[in-house]
């Protein structure tokens, strides 16, 4: 079964997966008012537009904290309290889920700053052999690269932070995901051309289907 893809804010979004899963919810509770509450939630940065406390806390319902060791670092003594950690190369079931947490940091030396390896969570998740891949702040890694089998791919592509569009162009043609999100695309210059990465993905592989979301309005 495919999820469904509520696409909330810059890098934050909803899989409406028979169990709802929210990644990275920040920026404004106003922002969940009308959404379904979570059962899982998915956290892979410590960076404002990744992680929100008071966002977190006032969430409704009851449900599992997934993240990295730096962001359980930020969390208040409650929110621990529900609370997995999850270190690069883990995995953990939820309900008929698997949760593996991958690698994700930066390769180009002046942005090595910005996302160290081994600090962040991108996330494979999986559901009767469906494979949703999250890939956080990253550039065009190795881990990325690897991967099979991916049925949707959520990529970032904003400089300096992550990577350009030509860099998730290459990784995609590679790693050929079925359905791939461009997502986190404001970068410190404006918008990424989401449309180019459309055009030049497409051109060059027409089994993989580009998803062109409007993620700031």
């Amino acid at each position: 079964m495919e999820p469904k893809v509520i696409s909330i804010y810059h890098a934050s979004l909803i899989l409406d997966w028979v169990k709802i899963i929210y990644v990275d919810p920040a920026w404004n509770i106003d922002l969940y008012k009308d959404k379904p509450s979570p059962d899982l939630v998915l956290i892979t940065d410590i960076h404002y537009d990744h992680l929100n406390v008071d966002v977190l806390e006032n969430l409704k319902g009851e449900f599992l904290i997934i993240t990295p060791k730096a962001v359980y670092d930020e969390l208040t003594d409650d929110l621990k309290q529900k609370t997995k950690i999850l270190n690069n190369g883990e995995e953990i079931d939820f309900e008929d889920f698997k949760i593996l947490s991958l690698p994700m940091y930066n390769l180009t030396s002046e942005r090595l700053e910005f996302h160290p390896k081994g600090r962040g969570n991108g996330y494979l998740i999986e559901k009767e052999n469906f494979k949703v891949y999250i890939a956080g702040d990253t550039e065009d890694i190795v881990e990325m690269r690897n991967l099979k089998n991916i049925d949707i791919a959520f990529l970032p592509m904003n400089l300096p932070w992550t990577m350009s569009v030509e860099q998730a162009v290459s990784a995609v043609l590679e790693f050929k995901p079925k359905k791939v999100y461009p997502y986190h695309y404001r970068g410190e210059k404006g918008f990424s051309d989401i449309n180019k990465f459309k055009e030049l993905v497409e051109k060059e592989n027409k089994d993989i289907e580009v998803i062109l979301v409007n993620w700031y309005e």
